[in-house]
């Protein structure tokens, strides 16, 4: 799975973001996502990743990155502090349109390469 598209499939979630995962409960996510650890973390997997999207050298993140945790987190990892919570491994950089795209399976929101363009290329698109 080197390329963003390849992450992505294996990422999408095709649902809705924070409904199936905590519902009523989203509390105790918002809680985690201030704590001092999350923040470490946070910035070991951006710098990892070095701010690209997916860690995907051609696509640098514009604008805030977000991470991503690979296994969708559960009250019980919040509760139980599992490894699912703080490990790297788990952990992905992405753009707030690819987080988007991750949760909600839409592929359109991914960013595309540029054209290339070649002499004699008449073509608009």
């Amino acid at each position: 799975m080197d390329t963003l598209h390849g992450r992505f499939d294996y990422l999408a979630l095709d649902g809705e973001v924070g409904y199936a995962t905590f519902g009523y409960d989203r509390w105790a996510n918002q809680g985690f996502y201030r704590s001092r650890e999350w923040r470490d973390v946070r910035n070991f997997v951006i710098v990892r990743d070095e701010g690209n999207d997916m860690g995907i050298f051609d696509f640098p993140v514009k604008g805030p990155p977000h991470i991503h945790h690979m296994n969708p987190l559960t009250l019980e990892d919040i509760e139980f502090a599992t490894d699912n919570l703080l490990n790297p491994e788990y952990l992905i950089c992405v753009s707030r349109r690819t987080h988007n795209a991750i949760h909600f399976g839409d592929r359109s929101q991914l960013p595309q390469l540029p054209v290339v363009r070649s002499i004699g290329d008449t073509r608009l698109w």
